[in-house]
Parts: C-alpha cells; structure tokens; sequence
C-alpha cells in the first residue's frame, strides 16, 4: 500500500464539511461540538479509504469496514439521547452525528459534490429552519422558573395562568414556604420568544420579590 494525494483532498473535504456543521452545533453549545464532528467525519473518511485499500489489495469485499462504521456511530449517538420528565432530547444531536460520518465516507470515497450538498442540506435544517421555529414559535425551550413573592394562593394562580395565556406547556409546579414568603416553581416549554414575554412581565411585577430561570 502506499500514500496517494488525493487522500488528502477526501481526508480535506471530510474536515471541511464535518467542521461547518461542528461549528454551528458548537455555537449552539450542543452537547457534541466542532471538535467530535471534525473528528467523526474524518476518522469515517479513513475507514473508507482503508476499506477500498484493502479490499482492493486482497480482492476482498471493503465494504464490511464501511459498513461498521454504522453501527460504531450508533453507539455514540445513543451516548446523547436523554430521556428527561418523560421527553427524549438529543435525538437532533444524534442524527448530526450519524449524519456527519455519512458526510466523512462520501468525501472518503471521492463523493465530494455528493458530500458538500449533503452537507449544505444539513445546515440549512439546522440554521435556517431553527430560526423559523422561532418565527413560528414553536416550542423548544423549556425553562425552570422559580419566584419568590408574599405567600398568597391567589397570587400563585395567577401565575400558574399567565404561561397559559402565552400557550406555554407547564410540566410541574411546586410551591415552598420560605419563613414569610412563597416560593413557586414552574418547569415550563415555550418558544424563546414566549420565555422573553413572560420574563420582562415578571420583571415588572412589583409584588415578585425574586425571580430565577
């Protein structure tokens, strides 16, 4: 076997596209950032070349080393799907991930418009779209609230109402006695925008000692 130019090109286009959709999950400060996806895609690039290598050189099938690249990159995306209160989060995070190496074994076999598009396809999902969830205000967000005021049920009904005025999902509450006052705690999943109405309004409540969320 012996070192051929072109691998640097596909090991190049696998950096390349697995750091542009590393950075935007890394801005987003999801859970696997720029430097795992650079090093997926790369590392699934060099599993393609060596599977073609050695396929080619002992006139075996290289493609059972590819392949397995699957089921590793299963691993480690089932490694960021989180059950929490009853709701699965991580599942964008893992199919980035499965995707990314998809992304490394096209640029890994030669595929480089195939995996530049893919990866432009990607991006647009994760950027764009995720901005228009934000104009749609769809719910993504989900916020722990706690407030301190004077202890009054009537108050904390009142509270309890304003997220469902704004359409917001309230998974728990809980209520404390703190000596004089009341501590109210609402887990709640709104779009960002909902969360910022909510927070200035509490903001400007002169009966909410403290708040924090």
């Amino acid at each position: 076997m012996h070192f051929i130019p072109e691998d640097l090109l596909k090991l190049g286009i696998a950096l390349l596209v697995g750091g542009v959709i590393g950075a935007e999950r890394e801005h987003h400060k999801k859970a696997v950032g720029l430097r795992t996806l650079i090093l997926i895609s790369v590392g699934s690039a060099l599993f393609t070349i060596m599977s073609q290598r050695i396929g080619a050189a002992f006139n075996g099938d290289g493609t059972r080393i590819a392949s397995n690249i699957v089921v590793g990159i299963g691993f480690i995306g089932a490694g960021v799907i989180l059950e929490d209160r009853g709701r699965v989060i991580g599942l964008t995070t893992a199919a980035t991930t499965w995707l990314v190496a998809a992304l490394g074994m096209a640029a890994g076999a030669g595929e480089y418009l195939l995996s530049g598009v893919a990866a432009a396809i990607a991006f647009i999902v994760l950027l764009p779209l995720t901005k228009l969830e934000n104009i749609l205000e769809v719910p993504t967000e989900e916020r722990t609230y706690q407030i301190t005021t004077e202890i009054n049920w009537e108050k904390y009904k009142l509270l309890k109402s304003i997220f469902k005025e704004q359409g917001m999902t309230i998974y728990r509450t809980k209520q404390e006695k703190h000596e004089k006052d009341m501590v109210c705690t609402f887990e709640v999943l709104g779009s960002g925008k909902k969360h910022d109405k909510i927070v200035q309004r509490f903001m400007n409540d002169k009966e909410i000692k403290e708040i924090s969320f």
